[in-house]
């Protein structure tokens, strides 16, 4: 019966905190699509400065890259997207761009995982993208290297490879949207709390990945993530 059951609150998920054993409390993970006109272009996009557009994937699906990715089950078509990741400290309602960089803890690198095949699918029906972009272990992330290390980063190179072999290249400066204009643009929509990510957006390059590849990638003056797929 019911009231036999006791529930406790779940353990929040966490991302590792460089240079601390303090680990970053995960609440929401925001995912910001087409953020650069050449991935945008590929995709078959328009890399116009249209409006943002945000997905969502749940908190547990970020974890430290290092424990390794397991190939995701109903899927043939997995691919590698890698992303300059604002971890929030504070948090705020219809926060101004000129004031956005106060909220920011710190950045990472991460890897927004996609079923593309499941994408393909959704996209062809009209329907959500959820089972492609939220499933378990799809946001492999760099430990968080907190402001007073990193800044601000608006420039710097962003970059993945493949067993050794270069996929993505490109630099923070091509985002179409900053940013302190996407934090901006996500809390007129809901309340930005701390714990939130923002993923914001990949370079061109986005390519298949296969059990057994390794997986490095980086972000200048943020930091370097290495996993396997297992």
């Amino acid at each position: 019966m019911a009231e036999d059951w006791v529930f406790a609150p779940p353990e929040r998920p966490s991302i590792a905190v460089e240079g601390s054993s303090a680990r970053f409390p995960v609440r929401r993970v925001f995912c910001v699509g087409r953020n650069y006109a050449e991935h945008a272009r590929e995709m078959g996009g328009d890399p116009g400065r249209e409006p943002p557009f945000v997905f969502m994937k749940p908190p547990d699906a970020a974890f430290d890259a290092a424990l390794g990715v397991p190939y995701p089950p109903d899927t043939v078509d997995l691919h590698h997207e890698i992303e300059l990741v604002v971890a929030l400290g504070q948090g705020g309602v219809d926060v101004a761009p000129t004031r956005a960089l106060d909220l920011v803890f710190g950045y990472a690198a991460g890897v927004d995982l996609t079923r593309r095949d499941q994408q393909a699918r959704a996209k062809a029906a009209g329907r959500p993208w959820d089972w492609a972009k939220g499933f378990d272990r799809s946001a492999p992330m760099s430990p968080i290297r907190p402001v007073a290390r990193t800044g601000h980063p608006a420039t710097g190179r962003i970059r993945l490879s493949v067993n050794g072999a270069v996929r993505q290249d490109g630099d923070l400066a091509a985002m179409i949207w900053s940013v302190p204009e996407l934090i901006a643009f996500v809390s007129r929509s809901m309340e930005l709390r701390p714990g939130d990510l923002v993923m914001t957006g990949t370079p061109a390059g986005v390519g298949p990945l296969m059990r057994g590849d390794r997986v490095e990638g980086g972000i200048e003056g943020v930091g370097d993530l290495h996993f396997a797929v297992t």
